[in-house]
């Protein structure tokens, strides 16, 4: 199997690691829309919410944990959860991840969410996130 996040999780690729259990990994996107932007995935491969009617199940403790370590940690106001399933709805690695987008009040509502933040230190974030 040739996974992006598969690998992530054997710790083949490095990642910028803020949450992890048995069941779930969580860490910083790379590519972040808003400070703190991280994915949280199933350590088993399942390629998307739709494949695996128990996957999100699994997860769901670990998506509200890592929400609240992000809500806790960088002083967001809110955070959006978002999965894409599908090509056509913008998944971009095909296995199951969690976007959790932390939301500040300078930048509310759907429009803020669209406009991408520029120049995020992931070092810091990750710093500021697991001290």
């Amino acid at each position: 199997m040739d996974c992006l996040f598969c690998a992530i999780i054997a710790g083949e690729i490095p990642s910028r690691q803020v949450y992890a259990d048995d069941l779930t990994v969580a860490f910083l996107d790379i590519s972040p829309w808003h400070r703190g932007h991280t994915l949280v995935v199933p350590r088993r491969h399942v390629t998307d919410v739709l494949s695996d009617p128990s996957a999100l199940g699994e997860i769901a403790a670990s998506v509200t944990a890592t929400a609240a370590l992000l809500v806790d940690k960088l002083n967001a106001d809110g955070v959006n959860v978002l999965i894409n399933s599908g090509a056509v709805a913008g998944q971009e690695v095909f296995h199951l991840h969690v976007h959790l987008i932390p939301r500040y009040a300078d930048r509310p509502g759907m429009a803020g969410l669209m406009e991408r933040e520029q120049n995020i230190d992931l070092d810091a974030v990750h710093q500021c996130l697991v001290g």
